[in-house]
């Protein structure tokens, strides 16, 4: 019964790390980024298209 009471202590920190580091990367800025998902469909990849020789 113990071991099921330390994994479960375990798991809730490992969570709690999981969101504190979530909350972080929400706070500086890492998802703010509005502009490039809708219009990266739109361009094509710079292809070399040229048959090598």
């Amino acid at each position: 019964m113990s071991v099921i009471i330390i994994l479960l202590l375990a798991s809730i920190f490992v969570a709690g790390i999981f969101l504190v580091a979530f909350l972080w990367s929400v706070k500086s800025g890492q998802f703010n980024d509005d502009y490039a998902p809708p219009s990266r469909i739109l361009f094509d990849d710079h292809t070399d298209l040229k048959p090598k020789q």
